[in-house]
C-alpha cells in the first residue's frame, strides 16, 4: 500500500504541475497576441524607413554624421536581447550560444584585449555574462515593465553616445526575430556604424532604379543627417520587439509541449496506480482464501 501510496502523490504532483502549465500557456498566449500586433505594427514603418536610406544612399558618402563612420573595431559592444524568466525553451540560450559565437569567431582578438563589451536587455543574459566576468554595461531588466519607443531610445542614447566618444568601434545586436509563435530566428545586426546598403551609391542611378513616392525637403543632406539616429534608434527598438514577441511564442509552444508530457505521464502513472491496485487486491484474496482454507484444514 506505501507503493499505492507515493503513486497517488506523483499523480497529484503532476496534476498540479499540469495546471500550472495550462495557465501559463494562456497568459503568454493573450501576451503574444498584443507583442505581435505591436511588431507587425512597427515593421512597415521601419522597413519604409530602411528604403528611404537606401534611395538616398549616394548622399551618406558626403555625411559628415558620426555614425556612418567606419573604424577598426578594436572595441565592440555586443547588445544581447533576452527575457527576465525562463521556462521558453531555448530561447535564451540560444542568444547566448549565438553571442558567444560572434565574440569567439568574430572578435577573439578583441575579447583576448579585453575590450568587448556586453549591454544586455533581460536579466537571463544579464546572469550570464556578470557570472563570467564580462564588461556588463548598466542594467536594462526594468524596460519590459514599460515597452515603448521612449523607454528603449534611452538604451540606443547611451550607446550612440559611447559610441562618438570612441568607447566603440562596432556594435552588434544579437535577438530573436519573430515569425510565428513556433518558429524564431536568431539574428546578429550590425547597428553602429550604419551598414551601407547595397544600394547603388551614384544619385542618378538610384533616381532611375526607384520610384521614390515622397518629396525632400529642406534638403536631401539635412534629411539623411535626421533619418540616421532615427533609424538607429527604430532598428533597436524593433530588435527588442521581435524579442518580445518571440518570448512569448517561445512560452506558450513550451508549455504546451510541457502540458502534452504530463499528460503522458499522467497516463503512465494511472496505469501503473491500477496495476498496483489490483496487484494488491489479488494479494489480500489469495491471503483471505489461503487463511479460510486453514480454518477449514
Amino acid at each position: 500500500m506505501a507503493n499505492l501510496k507515493e503513486v497517488r502523490n506523483r499523480i497529484a504532483s503532476v496534476q498540479s504541475t499540469q495546471q500550472i502549465t495550462k495557465a501559463m500557456k494562456m497568459v503568454s498566449a493573450a501576451k503574444l497576441k498584443r507583442a505581435t500586433n505591436a511588431i507587425i505594427a512597427l515593421r512597415p514603418y521601419a522597413t519604409k524607413l530602411k528604403e528611404i536610406l537606401g534611395n538616398l544612399s549616394a548622399s551618406l558618402e558626403g555625411s559628415s554624421s558620426p555614425f556612418i563612420q567606419e573604424r577598426e573595431p578594436n572595441k565592440v559592444l555586443i547588445v544581447t536581447v533576452s527575457s527576465n524568466r525562463g521556462l521558453a525553451g531555448a530561447f535564451n540560450m540560444n542568444v547566448i550560444k549565438a553571442a558567444n559565437n560572434l565574440i569567439a569567431g568574430k572578435y577573439s582578438e578583441q575579447l583576448k584585449n579585453g575590450n568587448v563589451s556586453i549591454i544586455s536587455i533581460g536579466k537571463k543574459t544579464q546572469d550570464f555574462y556578470e557570472k563570467r566576468k564580462y564588461n556588463v554595461i548598466g542594467n536594462n531588466n526594468e524596460i519590459y515593465s514599460a515597452l515603448t519607443f521612449e523607454n528603449v531610445t534611452k538604451i540606443t542614447d547611451t550607446i550612440m553616445a559611447g559610441f562618438v566618444k570612441g568607447e566603440f568601434d562596432r556594435v552588434e545586436v544579437v535577438y530573436n526575430r519573430f515569425r510565428n509563435a513556433a518558429v524564431q530566428f536568431i539574428t546578429t545586426e550590425q547597428l553602429l556604424p550604419l551598414p551601407k546598403t547595397e544600394e547603388a551609391t551614384d544619385l542618378k542611378a538610384v533616381k532611375k532604379t526607384t520610384n521614390a513616392d515622397y518629396i525632400l525637403e529642406p534638403s536631401q543632406e539635412e534629411i539623411v543627417e535626421q533619418l540616421i539616429p532615427k533609424s538607429i534608434k527604430i532598428q533597436l527598438y524593433k530588435a527588442v520587439l521581435d524579442s518580445h514577441a518571440s518570448e512569448h511564442g517561445a512560452r506558450m509552444t513550451s508549455m504546451d509541449k510541457a502540458t502534452e508530457n504530463a499528460g503522458e505521464l499522467l497516463k503512465a502513472l494511472k496505469l501503473s496506480y491500477n496495476q498496483a491496485r489490483q496487484a494488491a487486491i489479488t494479494t489480500e484474496l489469495t491471503e483471505i482464501v489461503s487463511g479460510a482454507a486453514a480454518l477449514e484444514g
